[in-house]
């Protein structure tokens, strides 16, 4: 069995690659149960958790398990507030085939499952992102939607401008070609903004909805809670929303879970989820003048592809 480290992982994956695979992986049948994500500690739902995610397709069998433990970071700058492995087993004999980082896929697949997203939801001519967060996603976010519409201008807001600026600086190694700014104005970068992506830590709504203009693409990655949100209920009124999975999403994203509390919006009323985007039982943007929303909260499926993809080319290398 391979031990998969996230040096190896950096290495192989690529957004092409990875956002192809992801989208022929979800327009075919598949095996993904609802995640189950315990609390530590009953007397907070932000305490420390354990988080097991079981996939399978024709190929493969995985299982995600990480811990999230948010105090990490101000304990010991050697702690991160999030571990996590993946395990993958041939689906045609149950054989072990490696242990994998599981932390730098999710960074990778976050990004892909995103981006496949504005691939469907997005104008064609999208030319202008917004990344609003400054963590270590918020690169790979920038990385991810660029490869998959012809970005040309890139900003990145956060409350940290020094923060801010490393993205920057990251993205601008990775496409010199691009021009990549630090936000210093949040209202006029939603209101100029193509594609909107956010990946942070927010516990309330980053913006006001009403500065999202027609033909605008959006994205929130960063809420895993059922009581927080990176958007607000405007927004959300406002938009065609689509999601990565209904079973994960309706239990957990605040983005959607607090209109519906609020009596003014209904599950019922989220256009689809990425599979049906995938295998063409739905469209997705059909004029350039729709508000578009995706909100994700992590699938095992896409956890998989990325363990997939790796395994394969680091197993036949050798």
């Amino acid at each position: 069995m391979l031990v998969i480290d996230a040096e190896q992982i950096h290495q192989t994956l690529n957004f092409p690659k990875l956002i192809s695979a992801l989208k022929e992986t979800f327009s075919k049948p598949a095996g993904m149960p609802q995640r189950q994500v315990f609390s530590l500690d009953e007397s907070s739902s932000h305490s420390d958790a354990f988080a097991v995610l079981p996939s399978w397709n024709e190929q493969t069998i995985a299982v995600k398990a990480f811990t999230y433990f948010p105090n990490n970071p101000s304990k010991s700058s050697d702690l991160e507030s999030l571990y996590s492995k993946i395990m993958i087993f041939d689906r045609k004999t149950g054989i072990p085939q490696a242990l994998v980082d599981g932390t730098s896929v999710t960074y990778w697949r976050t990004a892909a499952i995103s981006a496949l997203g504005s691939d469907f939801l997005a104008r064609e001519d999208a030319t202008k992102l917004l990344v609003c967060g400054t963590g270590r996603l918020a690169s790979f976010m920038a990385l991810a939607h660029a490869s998959v519409r012809p970005i040309t201008e890139i900003q990145i807001w956060g409350r940290n401008p020094k923060s801010a600026l490393k993205i920057v600086d990251i993205v601008k190694t990775n496409r010199p070609e691009l021009d990549v700014q630090v936000c210093d104005n949040l209202e006029s970068a939603v209101r100029n903004a193509d594609i909107i992506s956010c990946a942070t830590g927010s516990p309330s709504p980053l913006f006001d909805g009403d500065w999202v203009q027609e033909g605008t693409h959006t994205d929130f990655v960063g809420n895993h809670n059922h009581d927080r949100r990176e958007c607000d209920t405007k927004l959300i009124l406002k938009s065609d929303v689509y999601v990565d999975s209904k079973i994960n999403v309706f239990a957990e994203a605040g983005e959607i879970l607090i209109p519906v509390a609020e009596g003014l919006y209904d599950t019922n009323e989220v256009k689809g989820e990425l599979s049906q985007l995938c295998d063409h039982r739905l469209k997705g943007r059909t004029d350039d003048k729709q508000i578009t929303l995706f909100k994700t909260v992590g699938t095992a499926l896409a956890d998989l592809v990325g363990a997939q993809i790796a395994f394969a080319e680091i197993n036949q290398s050798k």
